[in-house]
């Protein structure tokens, strides 16, 4: 898989569950716009105002913990986050993201600031800040995820793979 991405971080800190990713009281709908509009609103307000597509969210540790909501990784990648980059992912949070086609990369020991320009390198797990002039190493995914993500996610790898 040899995809490139490249965008600005909006970094936060440990512990944010998918609540805050997504209100629960905006999860009664199928209308992945919807969610969108309402992506990252509890935690940081002006979220959607400085989010251009292609960007980052950055995180610390344990990012996506709290319910298994799929609508969780939908609303980040709906509203145009390339990928998530956090140092440790909440198990299912990071499976649902892996099911729905939006990249995560875990990289425990980064130190990305708000605003770093980022270019990831999903085929060997590279990321490099532009800004610092740094390179991280993200954990590596195994094939058959990295064959998930460029499939679109999980529904369109098995119809790829006629398996339904």
């Amino acid at each position: 898989m040899s995809k490139v991405l490249r965008g600005h971080a909006h970094v936060y800190g440990d512990n944010i569950d998918t609540d805050r990713i997504i209100p629960g009281k905006y999860t009664k709908t199928l209308d992945a716009q919807s969610l969108a509009e309402h992506v990252l609103e509890d935690l940081d307000p002006e979220f959607r105002s400085r989010m251009r597509p292609g960007d980052f969210v950055v995180a610390g540790n344990n990012f996506g913990c709290g319910s298994s909501r799929e609508q969780a990784p939908l609303a980040l990648q709906t509203a145009g986050v390339s990928a998530v980059i956090a140092r440790y992912f909440a198990r299912i949070f990071f499976r649902n993201a892996i099911n729905i086609g939006l990249p995560v990369l875990e990289i425990p020991e980064h130190d990305i600031a708000q605003g770093d320009e980022l270019e990831a390198d999903l085929a060997d797990g590279k990321v490099y800040n532009h800004t610092t002039g740094k390179v991280y190493q993200a954990k590596p995914l195994p094939e058959v995820m990295l064959r998930i993500l460029q499939a679109g996610g999980l529904v369109n790898y098995l119809r790829e793979h006629k398996t339904f």
